[in-house]
This record gives structure tokens, C-alpha cells and sequence, in this order.
């Protein structure tokens, strides 16, 4: 069977309640071997911890969604890094990063909270899952002092340009996360990926949201992403079987699990 590796999914939220232990067996019945899952905020650590405790092949990921970010924030981000600080084991830091998609007044300190989570990862030596919705120009303001560092990760849910792509990659410890979205009628990935080296991408679902076509609209989960490996075959013009074993590949690498 053809392994893939599901970089961000996040199963262990409430529209999984009825069958969450069916989800990850549908994934693994799909030929998905790995899952890793990144939290939310403060709120979602304990259940994403018991997902992950449940199951084999789930690898939880600590972080604070910009999204969340509050007047509270400050608090909340404590209460994020005295988690990451415990002996429980993590494999990432994320999701964090900007979105300025719903609401630009907590702007500032979107910007100061993945910064400071920029800090967490280069600390424990953990990839950065980065979430950047309408806010590039913020993103690359705040990344560019540590271009030259050995910060590596994932670009998550990337639909960017390729002016933006080429961007992003300058930055050489990261891949870009391609979801559902690539199956899209209106999506312009399928112009932009050709330019995008295919050693440089990793798979996705960010399951329950965006789910591929022949699903779309429906509850995404990590057993759809099979459709998405098999656009990205179209788009690249090779087989399956190479999607499947490079983005593996180049996901192992990103989070250094063999």
C-alpha cells in the first residue's frame, strides 16, 4: 500500500465526537500512516494530548492559533509554553503565525505572539507549523530576522502567488503544506505548483475544514488525503507512488521523526 503522512489534521476537535476513533481508522485503512496534529490555543491542548495518547501514529504538535489571540492573549500564550515545558513530548510548535482575514485589531499582537513562538521553536529545536491568512507583508516583517537561523517548518494551507512562494521558500528549512484546496475549480495552485520543486511540498488535510473535491463542503478528515496526492500527480505529471514517497520523505525530514 502507498504510506502518506497527514501534516496537519485536527482530529481531536468536536465534529469529530461521534466517530473520532472511525476517523483515524479511515485514515490508516487510506494508507495514512502519520498524522500530526497541531493545537489551537489554551482550550485544546488536553484533548488534542488524548487523541494523541490514544492512538498510534498521532503526533501532537503545542502552539496558539493567531485567531485566538485576545486581550488575554499574554495569559493564555503562558498557559500554551508551561505545557510545552512539561516532560510530555511534542513534536512541533504550532499552528501559530497571522490572520488578518476576520480581524485586524489584535494586529500587533499577532505579531508579538508568533514571534514569540518563532523563539519557542528555535529554543526546543521543534519545526514551526505557520498559519498565514491576508497577512504576508506582517509574516515576512516578522520572519526576516531569522532567515538566517536554523529555523525549519511548514508553510500550512499555502494558495499563495508564485512571487509568494518563491518568497517563502527563500526561507530553505521549510516546506509548503498543500490541502484540498489544490482540487479547487478556482484555485490557481495547479499554475502556481509547477515552479514549486516537488522536494519541497508535504501533504494536508486541516481536517474538519477543507475538504477536497469530490467532498468539498462536507467534514474534511484525514482519509481524503488521497485526493489531494492524487492532483498533485496531475499537476507534476508523475506518478503517485512519488508524491507519496517524497512528501513522506520531506515530512520526516521537517519534523525529524525516522
Amino acid at each position: 500500500m502507498i504510506a502518506f503522512i497527514d501534516t496537519h489534521t485536527h482530529l481531536y476537535t468536536e465534529e469529530f465526537d461521534g466517530d473520532r476513533d472511525l476517523a483515524v481508522l479511515r485514515a490508516k485503512e487510506a494508507g495514512v500512516t502519520r498524522m500530526f496534529m497541531p493545537n489551537i490555543d489554551d482550550t485544546t491542548v488536553d484533548d488534542m494530548l488524548s487523541l494523541c495518547a490514544s492512538h498510534e501514529g498521532c503526533y501532537p504538535i503545542i502552539g496558539f492559533h493567531p485567531t485566538s489571540v485576545d486581550a488575554n492573549w499574554k495569559q493564555r500564550l503562558s498557559t500554551v509554553k508551561s505545557r510545552l515545558d512539561s516532560p510530555q513530548k511534542f513534536y512541533g510548535i504550532g499552528e501559530t503565525g497571522l490572520d488578518l482575514y476576520w480581524d485586524k485589531t489584535y494586529r500587533n499582537e499577532q505579531m508579538e505572539a508568533f514571534d514569540e513562538q518563532i523563539h519557542w521553536a528555535l529554543e526546543k529545536d521543534l519545526p514551526l507549523i505557520v498559519h498565514c491568512r491576508e497577512a504576508y507583508p506582517e509574516l515576512f516583517e516578522v520572519l526576516a530576522p531569522y532567515r538566517e537561523t536554523n529555523l525549519r517548518g511548514i508553510f500550512h494551507s499555502f494558495t499563495g502567488t508564485k512571487d509568494e512562494a518563491e518568497r517563502l521558500l527563500e526561507y530553505s528549512g521549510f516546506m509548503l503544506g498543500i490541502n484540498g484546496v489544490a482540487t479547487f475549480k478556482k484555485s490557481t495552485l495547479p499554475d502556481v505548483l509547477p515552479d514549486v520543486p516537488v522536494d519541497r511540498i508535504v501533504l494536508e488535510t486541516d481536517s474538519p475544514y477543507l475538504a477536497p473535491v469530490p467532498f468539498r463542503g462536507k467534514r474534511n478528515e484525514s482519509a481524503y488525503l488521497l485526493k489531494t496526492a492524487e492532483k498533485l500527480s496531475d499537476i507534476y505529471g508523475i506518478p503517485l507512488e512519488t508524491i507519496a514517497r517524497t512528501t513522506t520523505e520531506n515530512a520526516l525530514r521537517v519534523f525529524k521523526v525516522y
